[in-house]
């Protein structure tokens, strides 16, 4: 059978996306999916759900995890923003809330629904940053004990993917205690992002290996 999204153009499978009301009875606040998404993006960062400042801005990753994750990246606001070259494509695309130890896990709905035919779309795609378990668990298909193991193996997966902790301020104890990442990793990625980014467009993306 086939899927009724499939007829649908880019502009308007986004809209559809944006316009989402699928988990409106059982979320806090008011639906407000928010993505980055263009055909022409080279990075995809592939996150877990809006916090509630990314719900009340419309903005992805406006808070300090973007702070963090745009300084590992080594790149600016402006360039993280521009959908031509980055898309930001979180596993919920809705503030979920907030639990006793931090946000929700992301809604199920989301990628149940949407994401296998966004990312088919996405065919320009030559680096994903998988960022927190949900992320993990979906573009990651060995499984290991912990994310730290799935962290640990990153150039298993080099260059085309890149499996990361989250960014999030509450994650200081984990950097604190796996320094390695900001040591080898980050810059390792830094030097990747760059390449992407400044490689002129009509030139053939680099091959799985």
């Amino acid at each position: 059978m086939t899927n009724p999204l499939q007829t649908l153009s880019f502009d308007a499978l986004v809209r559809q996306v944006r316009a989402c009301t699928l988990c409106a009875d059982v979320l806090p606040r008011e639906p407000r999916p928010v993505v980055q998404l263009s055909e022409t993006s080279r990075i995809l960062v592939v996150g877990q759900a809006p916090g509630r400042r990314v719900h009340e801005t419309g903005l992805p990753f406006n808070d300090p995890s973007g702070d963090r994750l745009r300084q590992w990246m080594g790149v600016t606001r402006d360039t993280f923003y521009d959908e031509s070259r980055l898309a930001i494509l979180p596993m919920g695309f809705c503030y979920p809330g907030t639990g006793k130890s931090g946000d929700l896990p992301p809604r199920p709905e989301c990628a149940a629904t949407w994401r296998d035919e966004l990312l088919s779309r996405l065919t320009n795609i030559e680096l994903t940053l998988v960022i927190g378990q949900y992320a993990h668990a979906w573009h990651i298909g060995k499984s290991r004990a912990s994310l730290t193991e799935n962290v640990r193996a990153w150039r298993e997966y080099w260059p085309r993917l890149v499996p990361m902790p989250h960014p999030s301020p509450r994650n200081n104890l984990w950097l604190r205690r796996n320094p390695w990442f900001e040591q080898e990793v980050v810059p390792a990625l830094q030097n990747r992002i760059s390449e992407v980014l400044n490689k002129p467009f009509d030139q053939s993306p680099t091959p799985e290996t």
